[in-house]
């Protein structure tokens, strides 16, 4: 069974090549003259996403379907419904070639608890590059767990344990001091070197059980967007520039990229809302706002599931 605008260009040919009548052709081929003579407008609306859509792919050649559109939602504040944006991405053949893993069938390990506010626990974790003259070198990562924000990326040949304390101390000048900060078992967290400070601060360093890395799941998450959207995509030459670019990358990654992890939304703007949030709570006498998304617990309305399905 051929559909309307197959009978439409069955009726088109038939017109051009045999030189018969357009309402002959249309009685034969049951199309409607109106659905012959239509033309399709193409909405300039369609040319801004197909812009904005080719711009984002562009500067950032990691981004899918699902971050573009959140993007474009979230932070860019563009009304368009996701069908719309994602039939214009297909044909503009922008999509991420997904190559199929096969994957072992394991027991589902336990729910990372999340904090109920910022600076209850934060996660850090390192990682290990090299420069293009083939030198390695070493990244601290912080993380914060409650809305997976970057709190600091430090950048060396070497980073012992004063190091890590140094970045640490400098973090908490601005962010405040943590609760709990919960690392692996490597040399620099398990130094009297980072014990000493920590008995110091008053903050409690939480070691993960050996072999079990998932139960730092949240930074090494973070990891993962750090090289996979950072360093696989630049030859870096020098400790000096890679220092510049986690600086330029991490305030990239908090205020204009969306994170699934915390609802569709960016670590900046997921702090703001979190303010409002215990404002509304301390001064209304109504219902406690929604956990998620802040809204009022009366409503139907939840920013956090509104996203697109495939959004990762």
């Amino acid at each position: 069974m051929t559909g309307p605008s197959q009978r439409r260009e069955m009726a088109e040919t038939a017109v051009e090549r045999r030189g018969v009548s357009i309402a002959l052709a249309c009685r034969a081929f049951g199309v409607s003259e109106t659905c012959y003579r239509y033309n399709s407008k193409l909405k300039d609306e369609n040319e801004v996403i197909a812009d904005l859509l080719t711009g984002l792919t562009d500067a950032r050649k990691t981004l899918g379907f699902g971050l573009c559109f959140l993007h474009l939602r979230n932070v860019k504040g563009r009304p368009w419904n996701h069908k719309r944006v994602h039939r214009i991405y297909c044909e503009l053949e922008l999509n991420l070639r997904i190559k199929p893993r096969k994957r072992l069938k394991r027991e589902k390990p336990n729910v990372l608890a999340v904090p109920d506010k910022p600076n209850m626990t934060w996660s850090m974790d390192f990682m290990a590059d090299r420069l293009g003259d083939g030198r390695a070198f070493r990244l601290l990562n912080v993380l914060d767990d409650f809305n997976r924000e970057g709190l600091g990326i430090e950048v060396d040949f070497s980073l012992p344990a004063e190091r890590v304390t140094r970045s640490l101390d400098r973090i908490i000048e601005w962010r405040g001091k943590p609760g709990t900060i919960r690392v692996d078992n490597g040399p620099e967290y398990i130094s009297e070197t980072l014990r000493k400070w920590s008995k110091k601060h008053g903050v409690t360093i939480q070691h993960i059980q050996p072999g079990q890395p998932q139960q730092n799941a949240y930074v090494d998450r973070y990891n993962r967007t750090v090289r996979h959207e950072w360093l696989d995509q630049y030859i870096i030459k020098s400790i000096e520039e890679a220092q510049n670019q986690a600086t330029q990358w991490l305030w990239t990654y908090n205020n204009d990229r969306p994170n699934m992890g915390i609802g569709p939304r960016v670590s900046a703007l997921n702090l703001l809302l979190l303010e409002k949030y215990f404002l509304r709570v301390a001064l209304s006498p109504h219902p406690r706002p929604c956990a998620c998304c802040f809204h009022s617990a009366s409503t139907d309305f939840c920013t956090a599931k509104s996203a697109p399905r495939g959004a990762a």
